[in-house]
């Protein structure tokens, strides 16, 4: 059958809301059709089986939580500056937590990856292609520190992420701009400046 490229797109986010919602366990064609609002059946006739939806939906939900090119080429005009790698951090934090159902849905995926071989080839090459086009950007923009510093600052906010996404009162007593400051403070190589959050405030 012809498919349409905008179903296809919103049956794969219907499937990211399942996965947050009732976990890998949970999702299922029926499911999915009924999160999408399409007759029932639909699904299995974009997927060719369970393993080909997760792995769309694993290779999608990063495009999803991907930045805005506008706003990320605006806020490129800045100086590539500690402040700069402050900026693109929080703003990395705030995307996470405005598509928190997204993350959720990484997280499962990520989870079900463990015992699907298929899931964590796909899983693997997509994360490793970030990763190496954030070092890339991060270096080519001039900002401060070399790869290590990218990849350090991925560890970072990946534990930040998990911890604010799924049990947030753990970082109750701790201000999240804060943290993303203090993060690159002790990351970034020595007599860069203090805190670029604290410094925000005057």
């Amino acid at each position: 059958m012809v498919q349409n490229p905008a179903r296809r797109t919103a049956l794969v986010d219907a499937a990211i809301e399942v996965l947050a919602r009732d976990g890998a366990r949970g999702l299922t064609f029926r499911a999915v059709d009924e999160e999408a609002g399409v007759p029932k059946g639909t699904a299995s006739n974009y997927f060719a089986n369970r393993d080909d939806l997760l792995t769309q939906a694993g290779r999608h939900v990063h495009q999803r939580m991907g930045p805005d090119f506008a706003e990320l080429a605006e806020t490129m005009k800045a100086p590539p500056t500690r402040e700069l790698d402050f900026e693109l951090l929080r703003a990395t934090m705030r995307r996470l937590e405005d598509d928190r159902t997204g993350y959720l849905a990484l997280l499962e995926l990520r989870l079900e990856a463990t015992r699907r071989p298929e899931l964590r080839a796909a899983l693997t090459e997509t994360i490793r292609s970030n990763l190496a086009e954030n070092i890339r950007f991060h270096l080519d923009s001039g900002l401060p520190g070399d790869r290590w510093t990218v990849v350090l600052l991925y560890f970072a906010l990946t534990g930040l992420a998990v911890e604010k996404l799924t049990v947030p009162d753990v970082l109750a007593d701790f201000d999240p701009d804060e943290l993303v400051g203090t993060v690159i403070d002790r990351i970034l190589p020595a007599g860069q400046g203090g805190n670029p959050a604290k410094r925000d405030r005057g």
